[in-house]
């Protein structure tokens, strides 16, 4: 197990799935993560013929209301398939995404469609991009992303011109109706948040500040908003450089999490060296880490208040299985799990690190570690988003029909929780209350 995967964490869960309002996507094979908003879920979607497809979902009632090709030119495969934006817009929502039109030398065109009809809105050709995403009031992407003259260009979504632009890669990690902060991916990346209508700098952070020089953004990174119903000083946003190791032997970059106010920029927690750990929570719903000595092993587990940084229960190390394992939890993260594929596992209570029986006890954990490559035409490296199954603790099993995931792998927006399962297919139940971020971020 390397050490971006010997960790775990996660959040809280809603019940009552079943019986909840709720549908089943048919006709597609979702490969991204589902996006919601404007009273749709869109997805990104593997063809049998090896072709990209967005589709479009009503999400209060399942019906597929369009589908449009869709592609990728300059992902990054470590990133997974992008999924479509979904915005809102002049009368009505938009779904903005990636279609393979190309346009002279440009390779594809960024196309904002009426989220209901499919309806074309504008068009605006791209070289290369890391994918469009919502950011406030803007539709925001990183372009020319494989060149030397990359830039990032906040778009107004009833036009699809730019409003303002900034040299280099960065991507949304926080936005409302005014501003939003940015993660610039450099050589010595930065937090910066700006004002969304004229793009001006509010503030600047620089993350080796915080976790220490030598960053290297190939381990991976993570980011979670803990914020009220109106703008705060006590808003955090909470972040993660995950470790990169170039080859055995070598030392990790620099890793760990750190809590920033999103209202100036300034620091309000720093915790170095401790790993986030998979499957896991948003890191603003709950943070289960997993420490790493100055040697470079594996130590405990701890838990940390996302607000504070502090700890707030600890699982020694030596708790750990001598034979392979899986992380797990059960839906409300009261306990962790270690998994073994087919044998009974153990887990023991988070607060007291007590032991506790693995009768009964249904934890969630990754359908598997070892997932097949997609078959994308022109595409290499790109995976599916990792669903999550329900296992029994006792005997290692999968759990037949377990029902939705729990909250804090989906997340939530405006109750609705939608996922996909680990055939592809997409669910959505509206069980859940106001909004909440998920494993793979809002």
């Amino acid at each position: 197990m390397s050490l971006a995967a010997g960790a775990c964490s996660s959040g809280p869960a809603t019940s009552g799935a079943q019986a909840a309002q709720g549908w089943t996507g048919k006709g597609v094979n979702a490969v991204s993560r589902p996006i919601t908003g404007s009273g749709v879920a869109a997805v990104t979607g593997l063809r049998p013929d090896g072709s990209l497809e967005t589709a479009v979902f009503d999400l209060a009632k399942g019906g597929r209301l369009w589908a449009r090709p869709a592609t990728m030119v300059g992902r990054l495969s470590g990133m997974g398939v992008q999924p479509p934006a979904v915005a809102a817009g002049p009368g009505g929502g938009l779904v903005v995404a990636l279609e393979p039109q190309r346009t002279g030398r440009w390779k594809a065109t960024l196309v904002a469609r009426d989220a209901r009809t499919g309806a074309q809105r504008w068009a605006r050709p791209v070289d290369s991009t890391f994918g469009p995403v919502r950011c406030g009031t803007h539709v925001c992407l990183s372009e020319s992303t494989a060149r030397k003259n990359a830039r990032f260009v906040a778009l107004d979504p009833a036009t699809g011109r730019s409003s303002w632009s900034m040299p280099g890669i960065a991507e949304v990690e926080w936005a409302d109706h005014s501003k939003a902060v940015f993660f610039r991916m450099a050589q010595h990346p930065t937090l910066e948040a700006r004002d969304l209508r004229s793009g001006r700098v509010l503030w600047t952070f620089p993350v080796e500040r915080a976790v220490g020089t030598g960053v290297n953004l190939s381990g991976g990174w993570a980011f979670g908003a803990l914020t009220g119903t109106t703008p705060s000083p006590n808003d955090v946003l909470v972040s993660y450089m995950a470790p990169y190791q170039a080859r055995k032997g070598r030392a990790l970059s620099s890793f760990g999490f750190f809590g920033l106010r999103l209202s100036d920029g300034k620091p309000a927690w720093v915790r170095k060296r401790l790993l986030r750990v998979y499957p896991s929570a948003n890191p603003a719903v709950a943070l289960i880490t997993r420490q790493v000595t100055p040697a470079g092993t594996y130590g405990g587990f701890e838990q940390l208040d996302p607000r504070t940084g502090r700890t707030t229960a600890v699982i020694p190390g030596d708790r750990t299985p001598r034979s392979a394992w899986w992380l797990s939890f059960p839906s409300d993260l009261t306990k962790l799990g270690f998994l073994a594929q087919g044998k009974a596992g153990s887990a023991y209570e988070l607060k007291s690190a007590a032991p506790v029986p693995a009768a009964k006890l249904r934890a969630w954990s990754f359908c598997t570690v070892t997932p097949a490559e997609l078959r994308i035409t022109g595409q290499r490296g790109f995976y599916p988003i990792a669903p999550l199954c329900a296992y029994d603790l006792a005997t290692g099993k999968k759990v037949p029909s377990p029902g939705a995931p729990p909250g804090w792998y989906t997340g939530a927006v405006d109750g609705w929780r939608v996922w996909r399962d680990e055939s592809g297919v997409m669910h959505a139940v509206k069980d859940a209350k106001g909004s909440a971020p998920g494993m793979y971020g809002a």
